[in-house]
């Protein structure tokens, strides 16, 4: 059971997350992120269609496929767009002690140069929670396209995309092998629909969310 859209109060509960980017209304933006790779078989194939639309996207990155794979690395950051923490093992932290999860991050941390991180499955207890965005800016989403999922075709994955995310919406891709042939699908049919509504793509940056947290500063001491 997952949601696609991240209901509004969910996304107030927890105003330390980043769940989307306030964006100008006449400059619509759409925050494409992939999780898990990068591997051979998709990862590059994913950045030819986006350099195809002139679109940044943000890699959050499995350490250990990082470390496997540091030519898909170094030509992620090449291309423009932005990497972040995944774990090294793609842990579910509601499954994992604090203390071993922690240093998993931690050597994912060695693998993948960010602050930016991204639990995987979005899960995190609370301990998990309050210590890593001390150190981390923690990304989840706005909008997830359910490409992961075998009981969903291609075209309710571009569906959940395209009746969800607004400009500033942060939108879940992955760029695994479960994943393949659903982004394969949709991810160009995506990028032209959008494209074709004025919007841009552009990656995640920890500049852009900490700007953004200062700005919601004043929320997050009275919350």
């Amino acid at each position: 059971m997952y949601l696609i859209k991240t209901p509004s109060v969910i996304q107030k509960l927890f105003p330390s997350f980043h769940w989307k980017v306030d964006t100008p209304k006449e400059t619509p933006v759409l925050y494409l992120t992939f999780d898990d790779g990068p591997i051979p078989q998709i990862t590059p194939w994913i950045q030819e269609q986006l350099a195809a639309f002139n679109a940044k996207a943000t890699f959050f990155c499995v350490g250990n496929n990082a470390r496997r794979y540091p030519e898909l690395m170094e030509a992620t950051l090449a291309a423009g767009h932005s990497v972040g923490n995944h774990t090294m093992h793609h842990l579910d932290g509601w499954k994992s002690d604090n203390l071993p999860y922690f240093h998993d991050v931690r050597h994912c941390a060695l693998q993948v140069k960010s602050s930016l991180f991204r639990p995987p499955y979005g899960r995190l207890k609370p301990a998990q929670a309050q210590f890593l965005t001390r150190h981390y800016e923690v990304v989840m989403w706005d909008v997830l396209s359910g490409d992961f999922d075998p009981e969903l075709t291609a075209e309710d994955c571009f569906n959940n995309v395209v009746r969800n995310a607004r400009s500033g919406s942060i939108v879940v891709f992955h760029d695994s092998l479960k994943a393949e042939d659903t982004v394969r699908a949709v991810l160009p049919r995506l990028l032209k629909h959008y494209a074709e509504l004025g919007y841009s793509f552009e990656a995640l940056t920890p500049e852009l969310l900490t700007q953004r947290k200062a700005e919601l500063a004043p929320q997050l001491q009275t919350a």
